[in-house]
């Protein structure tokens, strides 16, 4: 039972991320449904800022336990993309059994 999260780089940057799995062991597993439902809220939020607010014609894909996006324009999306990064991190310090992170260059 994971989330994995991959965050991509460009040229040192960096440019999207991949979201995969579930944190749940069964229907009862409330502490993984709340880590599930956060994580979720938080990359469906970075992904809505950066199509919607931004507009930048970010490639995402979306399916069952599935989110990712890789940005177009580094420079308008770097911020955004650092804040969820961070976010994410400062998540998985609480739940390392839940988060799995790893890094990808493109």
């Amino acid at each position: 039972i994971m989330i994995n999260v991959v965050f991509y780089l460009k040229n040192d940057n960096l440019s999207g991320f991949e979201l995969s799995g579930h944190a749940t062991v069964n229907e009862y597993d409330e502490n993984g449904r709340l880590v599930c439902a956060y994580v979720s809220s938080s990359a469906i939020m970075t992904a809505n800022t950066v199509s919607e607010i931004i507009c930048d014609k970010a490639d995402i894909q979306c399916g069952d336990g599935y989110l990712k996006m890789i940005c177009q324009d580094l420079s308008r999306c770097k911020d955004i993309l650092q804040g969820f990064r961070l976010h994410i991190t400062e998540t998985q310090k609480e739940y390392p059994e839940i988060i799995k992170i790893s890094t990808h260059k493109e």
